[in-house]
């Protein structure tokens, strides 16, 4: 009788294992069911059309009423990784980078994408995603990683950097050749031809620079850790550093329109509010953010933020506001 009734147990527990670990279709979640405040958004970009967001686990989000509500986009050979860049090329088509070397490309303006490369085996993230004409694309990373498109993010090769394998993790540039990237352990490239050569710049600052920003032809503007932003007027020739009064770090920027300046954010939910010459004009803090990552501005007053928290407007959408008189 024991006997049979330990076949019975063991039954059971089978049954309830096979049921456990069947394979379910979930059922899809509804639009309205995507919260952009309870996901990790790495970088923001708006296209004019659509504000997009991209962030952890493969996320990709998008946004047809200025950020009101959300809707997730179909991503090719959905993944884990994490993006951490996204850029639009033109209104339709748009790059994504993010972990693991992982590249996506969209041609219908973010609606869907479609993975152009993937490398788990080094497993080495590329960090941000550039480009002066919407034709050659750069993306760079951990490592010196530095990579190279042509024909508008279709084909990739890797592209040899001095550095010494420092991580890549901010450039910028413009029409006239002229191009800035920052990396860890103060590292600065310039190139004056386009990026086809890089000069590696005297260091000045021995943290790692997250992010920089072409101001003027000239005027040049880096920022990173312990809340350390430096302003060059000669193209990166000589540097000074802005006191800014804060030791968090600064990890994005949103540009103002019309030579408005910029909004730098970062950690403890700042915002700092420059010049277009990169002087400080004021500082903010929002209340519950988090760290904020990137930002953008619309309709020349209106400003969405992300980080940790997710996509978020705040108690207000006013730039005006994140510009309150510095404390003396």
């Amino acid at each position: 009788m024991r006997q049979l009734t330990g076949y019975a147990m063991s039954a059971i527990v089978i049954a309830a294992v096979t049921f456990a670990f069947a394979p379910r279709q979930p059922e899809p979640l509804a639009l309205t069911q995507i919260h952009a405040d309870r996901v990790q958004i790495n970088a923001l970009l708006s296209t004019g059309e659509r504000l997009i967001a991209v962030g952890e686990r493969g996320t990709i989000l998008s946004s047809r009423d200025s950020g009101r509500s959300w809707e997730a986009s179909q991503v090719g050979a959905g993944r884990d990784a994490t993006l951490t860049g996204v850029l639009a090329l033109s209104p339709q088509v748009l790059v994504a980078v993010g972990h693991d070397g992982w590249i996506l490309r969209s041609a219908d303006g973010g609606t869907s994408w479609r993975e152009m490369r993937h490398d788990a085996r080094l497993g080495e993230p590329l960090l941000g995603v550039w480009s002066g004409d919407g034709q050659q694309v750069v993306a760079y990373g951990s490592y010196g990683k530095f990579l190279v498109s042509t024909d508008a993010g279709e084909h990739w090769t890797a592209r040899e950097m001095p550095g010494d394998g420092a991580h890549f993790n901010g450039l910028d540039g413009g029409a006239d050749g002229r191009q800035i990237l920052v990396g860890e352990q103060g590292l600065v490239l310039r190139s004056s031809d386009g990026g086809q050569h890089w000069q590696d710049l005297p260091p000045f600052y021995n943290g790692s620079l997250f992010g920089v920003v072409r101001l003027s032809a000239s005027h040049w503007l880096a920022y990173g850790m312990r809340g350390h932003v430096f302003a060059s007027a000669d193209f990166g020739d000589t540097w000074q550093r802005i006191e800014i009064d804060s030791d968090q770090p600064i990890y994005g920027h949103a540009r103002l329109p019309d030579r408005g300046g910029l909004i730098l954010v970062g950690a403890d939910s700042r915002l700092i509010r420059l010049d277009a010459e990169g002087n400080l004009l004021g500082i903010d803090q929002r209340s519950g953010l988090g760290t904020l990552t990137s930002a953008v501005v619309l309709n020349a007053r209106h400003l969405l933020v992300a980080g940790e928290r997710g996509v978020s407007q705040g108690a207000d959408h006013s730039v005006a506001i994140a510009a309150r008189e510095p404390q003396p």
